[in-house]
Formats: structure tokens, sequence, C-alpha cells
């Protein structure tokens, strides 16, 4: 090779070498949830705030073991089905990402973690089914609280501030219906009440009319519904149609607008409860609903900072590891102390998160007005 030539093709590699260290590292960042069907709105609400977390983030890039960090987001639509949300599971595995914010539905998420654990890879999930993280999975993170936490602080808000006395429950069968609705009976036989009556329906179900005649024959004053709020605001509409004149309460799959929406004036005087702090209480959380609603044009519609939040803590973990690998990161994630938008996250030995607010609101005057905060 004559000199000449020698120097330029060492100075190709060097300029080669030179690129290379000056790339981006492409970061991916696995996310699932309902994207179509009929809770496709979570779902999507859910997209748009862990896509503002991303773009968050690279609009101040982080330098993590000397490269530039680019994020990169990977969805999956899993249809609230979890068939198909292994079958997502798998694919965000194969596809190389380093962690997964979702699944949204107890149901998928708890199928889905196994094999999220035998790769390695982090799950930081809104799902509350405590089973969720009972699996010992040392990849597996609650970022919200447990159906314990909530379904309890409601069947303890309609014995103390309800005073309800015959309390009838309904719930749609899934793993979050069924779970919610456990831990408000166990919170409501703890306050030495029993329920008058438990029913059963299907989370594509939207005519209650048999369930809520036969209640009625008992007089409930509080119906708590384990479900989403498709079904819940035509049982709300039914009940007002039949006379049934009963508080409806519900989880964070209630607590929504488009309940309101769908329920028009019988969405008045029903109760719903939230994992997480008013937005509004939160140092960050004023600007974070702020800078969504310009964004995205709509209200948030429920767990979508969680997923802002959980998008976020995966990033500090990386910091402070100084790596983009699992491995390296995953210890950071279970010692975590993170301030976030919805909370102050750190995670008990479970997987859980300590110290979970949960928001009991009622709906006055068209819109959700929060009544109490406990922890």
């Amino acid at each position: 090779m004559k000199q000449s030539t020698m120097g330029i093709w060492v100075a190709g590699a060097l300029l080669a070498m030179s690129t290379a260290a000056l790339a981006d590292t492409v970061v991916k960042i696995g996310f699932s949830s309902p994207l179509s069907g009929p809770q496709a709105h979570y779902g999507k609400d859910n997209e748009n705030a862990a896509k503002m977390a991303i773009d968050d983030l690279n609009a101040k890039p982080i330098t993590i073991a000397g490269q530039k960090v680019k994020f990169e987001l990977v969805s999956e639509d899993d249809q609230a089905d979890p068939r198909i949300g292994t079958q997502v599971a798998q694919r965000l595995v194969d596809a190389g990402v380093k962690a997964v914010i979702g699944h949204y539905n107890s149901g998928v998420s708890i199928p889905a973690s196994r094999i999220y654990a035998d790769a390695g890879v982090p799950q930081l999930s809104v799902s509350t089914n405590p089973a969720y993280t009972q699996s010992g999975y040392k990849t597996t993170f609650r970022l919200v609280g447990s159906d314990s936490q909530i379904g309890g602080a409601l069947g303890r808000y309609a014995i103390q501030q309800l005073k309800a006395q015959r309390i009838a429950v309904i719930d749609d069968r899934t793993a979050y219906g069924q779970g919610i609705a456990d831990e408000f009976i166990k919170a409501v036989q703890g306050m030495g009440k029993k329920p008058v009556r438990r029913e059963f329906t299907s989370d594509k179900a939207t005519d209650f009319t048999a369930i809520l005649t036969s209640l009625k024959a008992v007089a409930p004053d509080v119906i708590f519904y384990g479900g989403a709020d498709a079904q819940a605001a035509p049982m709300a509409k039914q009940m007002k149609r039949l006379g049934i004149n009963a508080h409806l309460m519900g989880g964070d799959m209630l607590n929504t607008p488009t309940f309101i929406q769908l329920a028009g004036p019988d969405a008045a005087g029903h109760f719903a409860a939230v994992a997480g702090s008013e937005l509004s209480a939160r140092p960050a959380g004023k600007d974070f609903e702020a800078r969504y609603k310009a964004r995205f044009k709509q209200e948030i519609i429920s767990l979508g900072p969680q997923f802002y939040d959980g998008v976020m803590l995966v990033a500090d973990a990386m910091k402070r590891a100084n790596s983009t690998e699992p491995g390296k990161f995953l210890p950071m994630i279970a010692n975590t102390t993170y301030k976030g938008v919805t909370a102050d996250f750190s995670f008990d030995g479970s997987g859980n998160l300590k110290k979970a607010p949960v928001t009991i609101s009622a709906v006055e005057n068209n819109d959700w007005k929060v009544k109490s905060t406990v922890y």
C-alpha cells in the first residue's frame, strides 16, 4: 500500500472512530397499553404521557458512560387482552428494550411479568392487583398503590364518611375488577359491615337492568363497581332510571372524564378513587398538567402521569448507574428515592410503592372534585 493511500485510510478510520464516538446511543424503552378497543382512551392517555417523558429527556440529552443518549419509545397495543399481552411482551424483549412501562391492566401485566423477568428487563406498571408483585420477580415494580390500598380506602370512606348501611358489590370478573372489589369488601368487613349482595357481570356488558332490578329490592345506599368507565356510565344511567338512589363507587378506571361524558347528568354524586395525589398538590404536577393539555388538547384521562414518571424514573436509574444495561441499573430502581410528578417513589422488597397516596373524588358540577387524600 502506498504511503499516500495509507494516510487516506488512517485518516478515514480516525474520522469514522470520531464520528462513532460522537453518535448518540439509542436506548429503547418499551410501552404497552390498550391502544384499540373500548379501553383505548386509557391507553392513548398513557402513551401521550410516555411520549412527553421521552421528548423531555431528549430535549436535554443526558450522557451515560461517556455517550450521549437518545431515548426511543417502542409502543405496543395489548388490547387489554392477556393472550395478546404476552405476545407483545415477547416482541418488546426481542426488540431490545431496556425497560418496559406497562401494562395498564392487571390481567395483562401479571402473565407478561414472567417474560420480562426471564429476560431481566425491568417492568414498571400501574396494575393494581396485589398478585402483580407477589411472584418474587426482581424486575417487577408498581408505580401506584395496590387494590388493597385503593379498595380499602373506598371501603372505609363508604362506612365512615357516607355512613353506608346497605352496600352491594358488582365486578366485571377481570383481574382488576375482582381484585379491587375483594379489597373493598375486606375493608367494609373490617369496619363491622357485610355487603348485602355481590353480583358479577362482564367487562363487555352495557345492560345491567336485571342485576340492578334485583339489587333494588335490598335498597342499597352504596353500589361498588369493580370495572371500567364504559360499563360504569350506563350503570349510573340505569340506576337513575330504576329509581335506585345509591352512590356508585369505583376505582381509577371509573375516575375519568369519559365517565362524566357518557353518564351525563346521571354522573353526579358518584365516587371514585385514584392511586396518587392530586396533581395540583405536587410541586411538578401543575406544570405537567398544563403542558399535557397544551400539547394534546385534552384532559388527562387517568394514570398517564404515572407512565411519565415511569419513564423518567428509569432514566434517573440509568444515570445513577452510569449504564443503560438492565443488569446495572435495575438495583438503582429497587433503591430509588425519586421525586416524580405523581409521588415520591421508593419501593419495598416486592416492588410495591411505599407510602402510596390514594385520592377520593366525587362528581360535582360536571367535574371530579377531590374529597380526601389518604396514605
